[in-house]
């Protein structure tokens, strides 16, 4: 009985897991004459154990038979190597950062891994931090210089959820690109005393994707969280492009048969057999030619081997491709001789079927248009279009300042929403450049989810906000709510942002401390129209460098109203889910939900800080420690160290008491309580003040006695509560050996 298609496909599938398994295999091999294993590791080429039997220096294994299991090491160091692949990558044991508490106690352990000439793998590893008052850190500066982290809080065991890692009682984040070593920190707001019976402690680590599963029994299992975990590094030969490689036939490490790859990031190449060979592409002659029809049995009748493929036959009498997943081989029945006009009938088939397909295209188009027009109706109606509409012509002169776009008008502004026109990304979605006719140029706000609950609460919230009319706010045009979640017209702001300008991205310009003064000035201008003199009051709730946008004469624009709420007029704060950026949260809000307009004043003075320091919201200390920026800003004032982290482009004698004093107003908005900083209406009196005064009168003020303590008064102190890790990785290179560190506590 033949074979039925399902029963070969399954047959087929076996074969190509054993073939992959079987490439694998003979892709790992070692250099002839040299030590193949270390215990039950594999070691291949251009890896080796012994002297003459790797490639490169930092391509040497060392393997420990001190235990009854002989280890595999990277060289000299303590990473133990516990897998090679044939795709340029290793697995290594990586180890885990601790941060554990009792009644009276602490017990700290940071890691970092130096991994010289070893790229930690971005697209293979996660940063991982477990706790239910945690915050971890990941810094490194060796191939590319990064800082990031993420935040877990719970109040209950019960708030957290098996195999959930978003940010309740355990968070990731991704490992950038071109990365060769990392320090892990960890720090608690509570040193863990409200959680103490069930996480005394956090720990953080860099994991293999897929190696470690989030539990809730992790939260107290210390034995198990310290093992350590997998994780994968790349690796390539020299440092040489392919182009470059080739030049040098005598040293070029790809041998016959295969094809040269240059990596995504980073320096050096890589060497992999061609399509239909197998083997060690480093050594000599070992990319063989894969006999498909041995391994992998592709044919059901006549198999033929080829150089680097295949290809399958039928006998006479038969027809197909003679495929075990094609059509195979099946018996040709010979035509009989008939009287009938079989050419005429032919054509006539064919001239029926393509009428039948010209109709078939024509209705499945038109109910495709109206499929289409119906969906973009009800997206209209539960987006609150019919209640915008009504809202609008109930009031006076607002369908003068708010236009309803069409879903087809967007997609042609913005080319139908190609990657070219993004202008940035966040988490509450992403902005397009849209040209409108007339070539008027608009930025298009493409949210990520929506929600109906809050339908009547988003109409309002775009007839205030297209209301809002002040020259340091991005000015909102319209909306378009034909599309699965509503999408917002703002103008244009041409220069980028102002974190653009401080951290130069993009080769932006240096702004001067008179320019950085103004355009924090318009800022809070901006901030104290909204808080008090619009209609409805608003809290941006996401006040940060990236969100205030500077046009051609560098006015500054605040924008991003994504995270925004309305204030009634009878109540001074609301409750709602904590929201914002790391490093520019209110603390209070964090830990209370409530939300007032005070937590604006909080990320404002975080601003200035970074306007003053020009650091980015994770800065750096002396004695290798590192600190949130507004903690470590106020620890430096109360040591007095003031002039040491200001940044020296913008500090000079003429200025100085200019400088001191915007420190003495930034260190007061970010206050631990929110009735200790001042509106932001009195901030923004107080920097036009500062920035009206001539130079040279600085050197002449003496402040009274109640400004100055009003100003420079003691703020409490909770740089107690966050924890520091070191600041500066160096790299050691001794007799051009590369140099792996991976170590524990300290």
């Amino acid at each position: 009985m033949r074979m039925g298609l399902s029963g070969r496909l399954m047959e087929f599938i076996i074969l190509m897991i054993m073939l992959t398994a079987r490439a694998k295999a003979a892709a790992i091999q070692p250099k002839p004459g040299c030590q193949r294993r270390c215990g039950n590791l594999r070691v291949p080429y251009p890896f080796g154990t012994e002297n003459g039997c790797f490639m490169e220096n930092k391509f040497f294994i060392r393997c420990d038979n001190t235990s009854d299991t002989p280890k595999a090491f990277l060289q000299r160091s303590n990473i133990e190597v516990l897998d090679f692949y044939p795709d340029s990558q290793l697995r290594i044991r990586g180890s885990v950062a601790s941060d554990c508490y009792n009644s009276s106690e602490r017990f700290y352990s940071d890691t970092w891994l130096r991994s010289g000439l070893y790229n930690i793998s971005h697209t293979r590893n996660k940063f991982t931090a477990i706790g239910c008052d945690t915050y971890a850190f990941i810094q490194g500066s060796i191939g590319q210089s990064y800082a990031t982290g993420c935040l877990s809080l719970c109040n209950r065991r019960n708030d957290v959820i098996n195999g959930s890692c978003s940010g309740i009682g355990c968070c990731q984040a991704a490992i950038p690109r071109g990365v060769r070593d990392y320090q892990i920190s960890l720090a608690s707001y509570f040193n863990h005393s409200k959680v103490l019976s069930f996480n005394p402690c956090s720990y953080a680590f860099v994991a293999e994707d897929g190696a470690y599963n989030f539990s809730v029994s992790d939260l107290d299992n210390y034995s198990a969280m310290t093992r350590g975990f997998p994780m994968i590094l790349d690796w390539t030969i020299g440092n040489q492009t392919c182009s470059e490689a080739k030049k040098d036939p005598e040293n070029y490490a790809c041998k016959e048969n295969t094809i040269c790859e240059d990596p995504e990031f980073g320096n050096g190449y890589m060497c992999k057999c061609i399509d239909g060979f197998q083997g060690n592409p480093y050594l000599s002659n070992d990319c063989q030619d894969i006999n498909e029809c041995e391994t992998s049995k592709p044919c059901n009748s006549s198999c033929h081997n080829t150089i680097g493929s295949f290809y399958c036959s039928c006998p006479e009498g038969y027809e197909g491709d003679g495929r075990q997943t094609g059509t195979g081989c099946t018996y040709k029945v010979k035509p009989q001789n008939e009287k009938f006009p079989i050419t005429q009938i032919a054509i006539g088939i064919s001239i029926g079927i393509f009428a039948l397909f010209l109709f078939i295209s024509w209705s499945f188009l038109v109910l495709r248009q109206r499929k289409i027009l119906k969906l973009r109706e009800k997206y209209f109606k539960q987006n609150g279009g019919i209640l915008l509409r009504e809202q609008l012509s109930n009031r006076e002169g607002y369908g003068e300042n708010v236009r309803i776009f069409a879903a087809d008008e967007l997609e042609k502004a913005t080319n139908n929403y190609h990657e070219s026109r993004i202008l940035g990304q966040g988490g509450q979605g992403t902005v397009y450049k849209g040209i409108l006719p007339g070539n008027r140029m608009v930025a298009i706000k493409k949210s990520r989810i929506g929600d109906q609950s809050q339908v009547e609460q988003f109409v309002n919230e775009i007839i205030v906000l297209c209301q809002i009319n002040h020259r340091n706010v991005v000015k909102l045009l319209g909306c378009c709510l034909e599309t699965p979640v509503p999408m917002l017209v703002y103008e244009y702001v041409t220069n980028g942002s102002l974190f653009d300008h401080m951290h130069n991205v993009a080769g932006a310009s240096f702004l001067p401390w008179e320019t950085r003064l103004r355009i924090a000035t318009e800022t809070a201008e901006a901030l104290s129209y909204l808080h008090s003199a619009a209609c409805v009051p608003i809290i941006h709730r996401d006040i940060k460098l990236a969100n205030i946008l500077l046009d051609d004469h560098y006015t500054a624009k605040v924008s991003d109203f994504g995270a925004s709420r309305l204030i009634p007029s009878d109540k001074a704060q609301i409750t709602t889910i904590v929201q914002g950026t790391f490093g520019y949260l209110d603390p209070e809000y964090m830990h209370t939900s409530l939300l007032t307009e005070k937590s604006d004043v909080y990320s404002f003075g975080v601003v200035l800080i970074e306007l003053l320091t020009g650091q980015k919201v994770v800065c750096f200390e002396r004695s290798e420690e590192k600190r949130v920026l507004a903690l470590y800003f106020v620890s430096s004032m109360k040591e007095d160290r003031l002039l040491e982290i200001l940044d020296p482009r913008v500090l000079n004698d003429v200025n100085v008491e200019q400088l001191k004093e915007v420190a003495a107003l930034a260190r007061q908005c970010v206050g631990v309580k929110g009735e200790e900083r001042p509106t932001m209406k009195e901030v923004a009196h107080e920097l036009a003040g500062l920035q009206a005064m001539e130079k040279y009168h600085w050197g002449k003020r003496n402040l009274q006695a109640e400004e100055a303590e009003y100003l420079l008064g003691e703020l409490s102190n909770t740089c107690g509560d966050y924890a520091t890790t070191s600041s500066s990785m160096g790299y050691d290179s001794i007799n051009n050996q590369i140099a792996f560190e991976l170590d524990g506590a300290r």
